[in-house]
């Protein structure tokens, strides 16, 4: 009876060693305290009572900066949020160089949002922001290296102006609405009177086209008036079509 019970308490001693690793997961052995080996995916078995696991996921992670109140370097209040993806390259620092990879990662992550953010200006934040992500991301990338963390990407997603800010911004862009459409009329009455200039000159080359031009409007006129129109006729126009019937004969 006694042997029964002594090999059921070494099966339950084996059986409690076992442990399973996802093919997405890595286990970090520690044995009294030491780290040991990290042990791959499969049907793993440790000492138990002596050894420890930890288990960490090497899938990328998708996490939210939570919303950052940032002042920009002329002064402007922001309300900005982000997110930042990134995966565990190397489980065994991801362990023992910090406590708390994730509450770490979010933490450092914050604080590097205000600080770059706070070297901008609000219209560079605005304008360049691919650019600004590419930074957040080269700095997090670099500090959590010793984590053995991969920063693959940060991206601020939402900026909150203050009204007063969105007010003004509106007013800018109606002012340059304005200011193009201006550029715009200038640049189309400069080009008309342009052509002006050159029919002008035509004219006077030619005095009998002005004479044309005329009787040419007031076909036009009559065409689109049911009503009786009277139009004083110049006597020069009467002028040259005599002389020039004069000329013929």
């Amino acid at each position: 009876m006694a042997l029964l019970i002594f090999i059921g308490l070494i099966f339950i001693w084996l059986f409690s060693g076992i442990r399973i690793v996802m093919e997405y997961q890595r286990g970090v052995v520690f044995r009294f305290g030491r780290l040991v080996k990290t042990k791959n995916a499969g049907l793993r078995w440790i000492i138990p009572f002596i050894d420890k696991m930890f288990k960490v996921s090497l899938r990328l992670v998708t996490m939210d900066v939570p919303t950052q109140d940032v002042i920009t370097h002329d002064n402007v209040s922001l309300r900005v949020n982000a997110v930042i993806y990134f995966r565990v390259l190397e489980p065994e620092k991801a362990i023992i160089q910090v406590e708390d990879f994730l509450f770490a990662t979010s933490q450092l992550a914050q604080t590097t949002l205000r600080s770059v953010l706070g070297q901008h200006e609000l219209d560079q934040l605005l304008s360049e922001r691919e650019k600004i992500n590419k930074t957040l991301q080269e700095i997090l990338d670099r500090q959590t290296d010793a984590w053995g963390i991969k920063v693959t990407a940060v991206e601020v997603k939402h900026v909150d102006l203050p009204e007063e800010m969105k007010r003004a911004m509106a007013k800018q862009a109606e002012a340059e609405r304005e200011r193009r459409a201006k550029v715009i009329h200038a640049e189309g009455e400069f080009q008309a009177s342009k052509r002006l200039g050159d029919a002008s000159d035509i004219i006077n080359a030619h005095p009998p086209a002005l004479h044309l031009r005329y009787l040419q409007a007031l076909t036009e006129v009559a065409t689109e008036k049911n009503s009786t129109t009277l139009f004083p006729v110049p006597i020069d126009i009467i002028s040259a079509f005599m002389n020039h019937t004069k000329e013929k004969s």
